[in-house]
């Protein structure tokens, strides 16, 4: 996708290409396109690529492509979207979740909490535990989204009297909700509060990535990786 690009985001994957000649995405939950309108933002793959909602129908949103870079994106499977600007109103545990803690109860030491925004969803989550007797499970917080670093607080007070926690600050997603210009000043806040409460944080860091796929990684990839440590 280069900028000006339009494209679908769609509620199931069908062809490739529209009738149009538009190329079709599809979303893992369409729910979420019910409560999206023209105007807002849509940014896939970490960033990489940032769109704008045109038009919407029952079946796709059109997208204008608004940020990539000069040589081009590919967009490939199984890659995160973000909504910045758009509140939406999903469970904080989806059907899939739901069955997947029976498993993660029976053999699992931690369980991490994808996108939670707030002490009524820790609440779900502890409940859902208590239901299958895994009270000695401990929660990752991972803190992805605007609402979340807002909510800081009351996640870990809804949390720590019950179980032991941990939070994550996730970097990937917040960098794209917050934009790069708050990103170093607020994932230092949140190390701040939870230095504070006395609850330990997972300093998420991709260096290990370009490690792996390149044999080297950049001196702020180093750096990162010791802020990692001593966080």
């Amino acid at each position: 996708f280069f900028a000006s690009d339009r494209l679908l985001l769609c509620r199931d994957a069908g062809p490739a290409d529209s009738a149009d000649g538009l190329l079709r995405v599809s979303c893992s939950h369409p729910a979420v396109l019910e409560q999206l309108h023209p105007g807002n933002a849509i940014w896939f793959d970490d960033g990489k690529i940032g769109a704008l909602v045109e038009h919407t129908d029952v079946q796709c949103l059109q997208l204008r492509v608004t940020h990539a870079r000069p040589s081009g994106v590919k967009l490939r499977d199984d890659k995160g979207i973000n909504f910045p600007d758009t509140h939406l109103d999903l469970p904080c545990l989806t059907e899939k979740d739901v069955a997947d803690l029976d498993f993660v109860c029976k053999y699992a030491d931690m369980v991490g909490f994808s996108f939670v925004q707030s002490a009524r969803d820790m609440q779900t989550l502890m409940k859902a535990l208590e239901e299958r007797d895994a009270k000695n499970l401990s929660i990752i917080a991972k803190i992805e989204t605007k609402v979340a670093v807002k909510n800081l607080p009351e996640i870990i007070f809804s949390a720590i009297p019950y179980y032991r926690l941990g939070v994550m600050i996730a970097r990937g997603d917040l960098a794209v909700e917050l934009g790069g210009d708050r990103m170093a000043e607020i994932q230092e806040e949140l190390l701040w509060l939870c230095e504070a409460a006395h609850v330990p944080v997972i300093w998420a860091t991709q260096v290990l990535e370009n490690m792996t796929k390149k044999g080297v990684s950049t001196r702020p990839e180093l750096t990162d990786a010791a802020m990692s440590g001593r966080a």
